[in-house]
């Protein structure tokens, strides 16, 4: 099988403009590409990746540790970055991970040991001095807040995003308002959390424990949590739910026991997933595919930069108005 010297001493040209042909950089004259990809074809030459990983310094794949492969939250995020990377010729290693500390360790193993070219995580179990000290060897971003840190990030404000929700019902007249999440001890869910009591406390609206309801992360979750407010003596007027699937489980079942949406129940979801504009739900645009797009467009970039700094993104959100509330 020939090697790359082999190839570029045939068709005239330097090893680098090969592995520039091989890598589909932009920077080759049309007549030099042409005559790497002749040469190629008269040799049948097949693409050896380590050969190629030693000549450039770079393997063309960037690992992504999610927690869960199945969550619509999380899938929207990763389209965002299969597509640019797809845009980019660049391989994704998706790592699932479970929240398990030892998991997300092991991806970090592959960028010191150079076997991935950086690390996009979506969601972490892990602390971020754990995360800063792997940024030695490549760059890493997170898809959430992790405050100016040796790696980059693009994220939302869950707190400011979350208020101006809760901030929009009580605008629409309502004075009690329940809540359902998913993780509950998850770093944007304890955002949240904290964004949902301090202003049921700041603007004294009525408030119950068991209006707070956690480990919703599908429809039928949702669903659930439409029948655990039926059996309430005392239920809320409005529910804000964060994401979509959740929100459209519990309007579903709401529906099926004879309450109104809005009439009985309003109905606030958030993430504006595909379901939500085909149920109508009123939610909040967080720019999820934008933000997988963005987070693999600047690790990208610092992939190919000789001094890469941490780029800190904080994107927009919105409410879109629809006919749950």
């Amino acid at each position: 099988m020939a090697n790359i010297k082999e190839i570029a001493r045939m068709a005239g040209v330097s090893v680098t403009t090969v592995s520039r042909v091989l890598n589909n950089h932009p920077y080759v004259s049309k007549d030099k590409r042409d005559a790497v990809l002749q040469t190629i074809e008269q040799l049948d030459y097949t693409r050896n990746m380590n050969a190629v990983h030693l000549i450039t310094g770079r393997t063309g794949a960037v690992a992504v540790i999610l927690p869960y492969i199945h969550a619509f939250y999380f899938s929207i995020i990763m389209n965002g970055l299969a597509h640019e990377a797809l845009l980019s010729q660049y391989r994704l290693i998706l790592c699932q991970s479970n929240y398990l500390e030892e998991e997300e360790i092991k991806v970090l193993e592959m960028l010191r040991h150079k076997e991935i070219d950086g690390v996009v995580i979506v969601s972490t179990a892990l602390k971020p001095e754990i995360i800063e000290e792997y940024t030695a060897y490549g760059p890493i971003i997170t898809c959430q807040d992790s405050g100016e840190r040796r790696y980059s990030s693009v994220y939302i404000e869950h707190y400011a995003a979350f208020k101006q929700g809760l901030e929009y019902l009580t605008g629409k007249g309502y004075r009690s308002i329940g809540y359902c999440e998913g993780r509950r001890n998850g770093s944007s869910a304890v955002i949240r959390q904290t964004a949902y009591r301090e202003f049921i406390a700041e603007h004294q609206l009525a408030f119950e424990e068991e209006w707070m309801i956690y480990d919703c992360t599908t429809e039928e979750d949702g669903a659930a949590a439409a029948l655990s407010l039926l059996k309430m003596s005392q239920r809320p007027e409005a529910m804000i739910i964060t994401g979509d699937h959740v929100a459209a489980g519990l309007i579903i079942e709401a529906r099926r026991s004879g309450l109104s949406i809005p009439g009985d129940l309003a109905v606030m979801g958030f993430d504006n997933q595909p379901i939500g504009r085909l149920l109508q739900i009123t939610t909040m645009d967080n720019h999820l595919y934008e933000m997988g797009a963005a987070a693999f467009r600047i690790i990208h970039e610092q992939i190919h930069s000789e001094r890469p700094e941490p780029v800190y993104r904080k994107l927009d959100y919105r409410i879109i108005e629809r006919s749950t509330v």
